[in-house]
């Protein structure tokens, strides 16, 4: 491990084996690879107790903040037993974020708009096209609307008249050639974020299956053989060797022109991220396609997926021919934009996700020029209205994380799987969404540990203790100027902070097996429940029903929505409340209601795919589903 820890573990095992720190003792390496570690076995180096400080200097800080705010959380906060209540450094400032972000959108007021446009042709109706609203002429300038949004009725209404039965008039036609550049290599944040956007993979999941790829998997006929390069990164930085490797590698697969014409490196933010490369593929030779069969259908994913990245990161850019046209009626102007993609380049193997979703939809502009005549079709005024920030996900939150410098490419993952474990905050499909509980002990910790959970303290400490690690700041100065004032506010909360009671939600029912309690909503390992509130002389409980849309396929009645075992995956069922008490409906996808198969008869359910639901026959051997495969297969 070359990062802080592997270091710190060094120079323990060098203090318990009795060699000398400052000899060349110590070995690091990038990726598992025989002609790697074996040189790096060649040039040992002395221990590096810059980042052994650092690493110290944030496990003896993480300790301090957590052994003390915690237990008194704990003592401060009663009622639920089955809560495990924690406070630190880095979850902190980062449940705050996902709080903050939750009441900017409880209080969003939406405001009206409305968005104007006009589907013209040039006199083919096959060369019909859609402009947009750009904005309204005002003697030698243009009264621009942000986004073409217009703020009122009155006005949308009077721009209507204004074009009403108006044919337009083309003023201007550029024409340019653009580029889009690929995206640099993996990093550890962009990697789990690229994996939660494409293959819907959690942070956590994306680590696990990430350190299986570099710790090594065995391939038939190779062995155990690691595939990727160190997965705990923020640098972009690529060695020359593999520099060389992937483009010769594009130069056979693809050809001269989809090679980039020089050398492609990224710069990192500081020096201090030029001890690690990015996360790339170990071994050019090993493809994913080459590999599939001795690999995992996540490991496979997240394999290609780097893969894919990397190679893109030393493409060609991709070619771009982009057209901008505005066409006026009555001081009314319109606009529409289009681009083609004359060279794909890099995206040839790594295509936005956007294009690929929304690839039928694009404007195509035909041959005009200035003057012409465009006749109008149709004219659409749409009524809209402003929407609130979307609800952090684990992609986004990774994101916020890096972009405001709290934690580390190693904390992520961990960091949100504490908050959800601690039910701070909790996932509705992808979004993240705080809980009555996060918020009370994020208001808990802000109100009485304002530095603990403040993001820019957070990431000013972060910044310190970087400076430890270049040795440009002393680590135990560094806790000396935090630790007294913080442990003052601990001695203050002891005294100062009322006990707070969480009452036991309850569903105004009295328990049935004992008749005195009253039901109520508890919490335990897997989740939600319903228990006595007697307990535990009374020892009843039921599941929480959830009900889903629609009605059973077999018997008609009412759905069900349960969680599997570990809580991560909905699955559908009967509530057996209907004509047929032991239905046995079960499925995985919730049933379309009311909808049937036109080939087999069978009831279909509802799929997604890459953001868009559609219907689909439940049979597995429909004809239906079968064309699909063979298709794919083809």
């Amino acid at each position: 491990d070359p990062d802080r820890e592997g270091e710190a573990i060094a120079w323990h095992v060098a203090l318990t084996l009795k060699i000398d720190p400052e000899t060349d003792c110590r070995v690091t390496f990038n990726e598992i690879t025989k002609k790697v570690v074996m040189e790096a076995i060649a040039h040992p180096r002395p221990i590096d107790m810059d980042l052994v400080n650092a690493q110290q200097a944030r496990r003896v800080l993480d300790r301090l903040v957590g052994y003390e705010l915690s237990p008194l959380l704990h003592k401060k906060i009663t009622g639920n037993r089955n809560k495990k209540i924690s406070a630190g450094r880095v979850q902190s400032a980062v449940t705050k974020i996902v709080m903050d972000r939750d009441d900017e959108i409880a209080a969003f007021i939406p405001e009206d708009y409305w968005l104007i446009s006009e589907l013209v042709t040039t006199g083919k109706k096959k060369d019909a096209f859609r402009l947009k609203y750009f904005g309204t002429r005002q003697g030698d300038s243009v009264d621009k609307p942000k986004n073409g949004r217009i703020m009122s009725e009155s006005r949308a209404k009077e721009i209507m008249e204004n074009i009403k039965d108006q044919d337009l008039k083309v003023t201007s036609v550029k024409k340019s050639e653009g580029a889009r550049k690929p995206a640099p290599p993996f990093t550890t944040s962009t990697m789990q974020q690229e994996a939660s956007r494409r293959l819907g993979f959690s942070t956590a999941k994306t680590t696990k299956v990430a350190q299986e790829l570099y710790q090594g998997v065995e391939i038939s006929g190779l062995g155990q053989t690691a595939l990727v390069t160190y997965i705990r990164t923020d640098s972009v930085r690529i060695s020359e060797e593999a520099v060389a490797a992937s483009r010769s590698l594009i130069f056979e697969n693809f050809g001269k022109e989809f090679v980039c014409p020089y050398k492609r490196q990224y710069k990192n933010k500081n020096s201090s991220q030029d001890a690690h490369e990015a996360i790339r593929p170990s071994h050019f030779d090993l493809s994913p396609e080459s590999v599939k069969a001795s690999l995992t259908n996540d490991q496979y994913k997240l394999y290609k997926l780097i893969w894919e990245r990397f190679l893109a990161s030393q493409m060609a850019d991709a070619k771009l021919d982009v057209v901008t046209l505005d066409a006026e009626v009555n001081g009314e102007i319109f606009r529409a934009q289009g681009e083609t993609i004359v060279f794909q380049g890099f995206l040839k193997i790594y295509g936005d996700l956007k294009e690929d979703k929304e690839g039928s939809d694009k404007n195509v502009i035909p041959e005009v020029s200035e003057n012409d005549t465009l006749k109008a079709l149709e004219s659409v005024c749409e009524g809209k209205q402003t929407v609130p920030p979307p609800h952090f996900t684990e992609a986004s939150l990774v994101r916020a994380m890096e972009e405001t410098g709290i934690g580390r490419p190693s904390t992520y993952s961990s960091t949100i799987s504490t908050i959800l474990d601690r039910k701070y905050v909790e996932k509705e499909g992808k979004e993240l969404k705080i809980t009555d509980f996060g918020r009370l002990v994020t208001r808990m910790v802000e109100d009485n540990f304002h530095e603990i959970a403040d993001v820019s303290f957070t990431a000013n400490m972060e910044e310190k203790l970087d400076l430890v690690e270049s040795g440009k700041n002393d680590w135990v100065s560094v806790l000396d100027g935090f630790y007294p004032g913080f442990h003052e506010q601990i001695k203050a909360a002891e005294k100062n902070i009322e006990e707070i009671q969480i009452e036991k939600q309850k569903i105004g029912e009295i328990c049935p097996e004992c008749g005195k309690g009253e039901l109520v909503i508890s919490e335990g390992r897997n989740g939600r429940f319903i228990a006595c509130s007697c307990y535990p002389e009374c020892t009843y409980t039921r599941n929480i029903e959830v009900k889903a849309k629609g009605s059973c396929p077999l018997c008609g009645s009412g759905l069900l929505v349960k969680k599997t075992k570990k809580g991560h995956k909905n699955f559908y069922v009967c509530d057996k409340k209907g004509k047929d008490p032991e239905c046995e409906f079960i499925s995985w996808d919730l049933p379309a209601d009311g909808k049937k198969c036109p080939e087999c008869g069978s009831y279909m359910v509802w799929k997604r795919f890459r953001g868009k639901v559609y219907p689909k026959c439940s049979n597995p051997d429909c004809v239906t589903n079968k064309k699909k495969k063979a298709s794919s297969e083809s």
